[in-house]
């Protein structure tokens, strides 16, 4: 068998580790932009992330097994449920503690995550249900050379892309992302201009959630569908949403994605530490730069 040199490991074992830390690094970095959306404008850390992912994947598992509806319905009708649920939570919720300190929103949050896994445990298990609705166009795979690439997996990198550069570019380049901008600054001058600034904030956590979700019904085909899908993740997002920077959109996608890779790749040169690679350079960062690596100083 053919290895790299001066490695001594066999190239198809590197790639495919590379290729499932773009896999994991495309989740992080869409979970990671949904938390940094929310942060940005809300203000708030949103705990309830992971379990509305979890919601996302089980929606298009219930889409499946009770009304037939295939995975490209899915993954447009999902983010919708999902992220109308969102816009339920923060107008009946969420909004009544804006300006309370960040510890009620992280409570409150963590809260809501916690009834919403115990409520799908009580009626699912914790077993997991396999979602079988990829489409022919996206089964079966491409062999590399150095390595086979599963087209599915392929799509989830591509689409992850794709939807984290849409975000950037409506957050950073459009009228409304600055609109969105202004109102984290300086609320009440936006809304002296004619903006209605808590339906902005309201459809902004809606968004949020939807990536969520979005997230959670690429996952579907590649993992079980489970209750405890949402709190097995949520707590690596956090770590590389605190490194990319509270709140950076760009921090959010970067790190997502660059931590992946290292994640992998730690598992091919000293698996031992792969599970705690991403807090090992949390805390590297925290002692380095606070703020994180794209965020801003208080």
């Amino acid at each position: 068998m053919y290895v790299i040199p001066l490695l001594g490991i066999p190239p198809q074992v590197l790639f495919g580790q590379l290729l499932l830390g773009l896999i994991n690094g495309a989740f992080y970095a869409m979970l990671s932009l949904g938390l940094a959306v929310i942060f940005g404008l809300l203000n708030i850390i949103n705990f309830a992330h992971g379990a509305l992912y979890m919601m996302g994947a089980f929606a298009a598992w219930l889409m499946l097994d009770h009304l037939g509806i295939g995975y490209w319905p899915a993954l447009i009708l999902s983010p919708l449920l999902i992220g109308a649920f969102g816009v339920i939570l923060e107008k009946t919720f969420l909004h009544r503690i804006y300006k309370l300190d960040h510890l009620y929103g992280l409570l409150l949050t963590f809260g809501l995550a916690l009834i919403i896994e115990g409520l799908f445990r009580n009626y699912y298990g914790v077993s997991g249900q396999a979602y079988d609705a990829v489409p022919d166009l996206l089964k079966g795979g491409n062999n590399l050379g150095f390595m086979f690439l599963p087209t599915y997996r392929g799509w989830v990198v591509v689409a992850s892309l794709i939807i984290c550069f849409g975000t950037w570019f409506a957050i950073e380049r459009t009228k409304l992302g600055s609109y969105l901008r202004a109102a984290t600054e300086n609320p009440k001058l936006v809304q002296a201009f004619g903006i209605n600034v808590p339906r902005m904030i309201t459809l902004t956590y809606g968004f949020g959630v939807a990536l969520a979700a979005m997230a959670g019904v690429l996952a579907a085909p590649i993992y079980h569908v489970s209750p405890l899908m949402g709190s097995d993740i949520i707590i690596v997002v956090f770590a590389v949403v605190v490194i990319g920077g509270m709140g950076s959109i760009v921090g959010a996608v970067i790190s997502g994605f660059g931590l992946g890779i290292i994640e992998g790749m730690t598992k091919v040169f000293y698996p031992e530490a792969s599970n705690t690679v991403i807090f090992v350079v949390m805390a590297i960062v925290l002692l380095v730069k606070p703020a994180g690596l794209f965020g801003k100083a208080a």
